[in-house]
């Protein structure tokens, strides 16, 4: 039985999205609003943070990483008892290809981002056989403007955004090769991928 499964990031190009049929999977606090979202996931404690003071209200059910996790554990009564109820479950998994120097998982868990964590548990968790991938404008162009920039402080200097972008790009091609078997569709404005286009990709330009 095929599953389809649809992850919107928060790239300027997840707009491209439109109502579809499937499971929706947002990253943080989608662009827009979106209608029947199976969960939200959050991987970073500044997010944790940021929903614990109140200044980012995340609605529905939430997928949480490692970090988040520890959050949880850590605050008890100011995080556990206020948003427990809306934790689906816990995502902690991270695979080889994450940890580019292959030993620091600290710096693993910080190289998987949201987006990494959403479709690696679209693949591995819910068994999607068909991944629509929309704002992950990385895997395309150097911009990492995201619209969480917008309610947390984040460094898109140059240096930074090189950096990212180089980490960010081999997890994709990580992502792509561990799931074979799974079809990904990249949402885009162009079809100029900066890597490689695996068989199992199709991109789509509208």
């Amino acid at each position: 039985m095929s599953t389809i499964a649809h992850v919107i990031g928060n790239g300027d190009n997840a707009v491209l999205y439109k109502p579809s049929k499937g499971l929706k999977i947002t990253c943080n606090l989608p662009p827009f609003a979106v209608a029947n979202i199976y969960a939200t996931c959050i991987v970073d404690f500044k997010m944790c943070k940021a929903i614990t003071e109140g200044s980012v209200v995340v609605p529905g059910d939430w997928v949480m990483g490692y970090r988040p996790k520890v959050w949880y554990e850590k605050n008890p009564n100011n995080f556990r008892m206020r948003f427990g109820h809306q934790i689906k479950e816990f995502y902690t998994e991270l695979p080889q290809y994450a940890m580019l120097n292959k030993t620091d998982i600290g710096n693993g868990y910080t190289n998987f981002n949201c987006g990494h964590m959403a479709v690696h548990y679209s693949a591995n968790k819910l068994k999607a056989t068909e991944i629509h991938m929309y704002g992950f404008d990385s895997m395309f162009d150097m911009s990492l403007r995201s619209c969480t920039d917008f309610y947390l402080n984040s460094d898109r200097g140059n240096m930074n955004n090189f950096r990212l972008v180089e980490n960010w790009r081999p997890i994709w091609q990580g992502i792509f090769n561990e799931f074979k078997d799974t079809q990904f569709v990249l949402h885009h404005k162009h079809d100029g991928l900066k890597f490689s286009k695996p068989e199992n990709v199709n991109i789509v330009t509208k």
